[in-house]
């Protein structure tokens, strides 16, 4: 497996270690326990992370908008899309490729809710993804000072993608609403097959086309929207 892999496996358990001390700490101290607490919400997000690194890297454009809604007992459903485009050119080969890709999954917050209003989360959770893939004709060139230069072309090739994701991360609501967050993903190719022949150097929502596994890192602002909230904001406690 990819070193990435045991990266994300890693800090995963790392928060959940953090997660199980707290509740650890909280039962010493018998605090009574908190009811489920209703209401729901609807939030979604931008990745300004990417945007940011295209404006870098003028031969890669990736962007991502993220929803989730809570479903219930801190369980959310997520679905996750974007677009992108990629360019390779080099002396000896050029190309372009797009795409559009989603992902669906659902996250599952390591923190117990103490009051209706409260949306903070760290999280952990896992993905299905698929991306819808163009690659353009390519040109290529050689030189060998036995053989001389030979030059052609590759035909377009159109193809789709799919990878899982386990991923985690942290959500906070600065202001009401408003929410900044982080996750981190490790992505795992199901399908090698079609990209055995001139891969997409970049395929938006997955990573480097020539690589079956790969690391990844969002930065998210969010913000959500919410109905059915009891009145009262105050914990709702169940009895021992």
């Amino acid at each position: 497996m990819s070193k990435y892999f045991f990266s994300t496996i890693l800090l995963l358990l790392t928060l959940s270690g953090k997660v199980l001390a707290q509740d650890d700490t909280t039962a010493a101290k018998e605090e009574p326990r908190v009811k489920e607490a209703v209401g729901h919400q609807l939030r979604l997000g931008v990745d300004i992370v990417k945007p940011i690194s295209s404006s870098i890297t003028k031969d890669v454009n990736s962007y991502e908008l993220a929803l989730d809604y809570y479903w219930k007992k801190d369980m959310y459903l997520v679905a996750e899309g974007g677009w992108g485009s990629a360019s390779f050119d080099s002396s000896y080969l050029r190309y372009d490729s797009k795409n559009t890709f989603f992902r669906v999954g659902i996250d599952k917050s390591m923190l117990k809710r103490l009051m209706p209003g409260d949306w903070d989360m760290v999280f952990i959770g896992a993905r299905y993804g698929i991306a819808f893939i163009d690659r353009s004709q390519a040109f290529y060139a050689t030189s060998d000072d036995f053989w001389g230069n030979t030059s052609g072309t590759i035909p377009a090739k159109t193809f789709t993608a799919h990878w899982a994701e386990i991923t985690g991360g942290v959500k906070v609501e600065l202001f009401k609403g408003l929410f900044a967050g982080w996750n981190v993903r490790g992505k795992f190719l199901l399908n090698k097959k079609p990209f055995q022949e001139l891969p997409p150097s970049n395929v938006a929502g997955y990573g480097k086309g020539e690589k079956g596994s790969v690391f990844d890192f969002n930065f998210y602002l969010s913000y959500a929207i919410r109905w059915g909230m009891p009145k009262d904001k105050q914990p709702t406690i169940s009895p021992n």
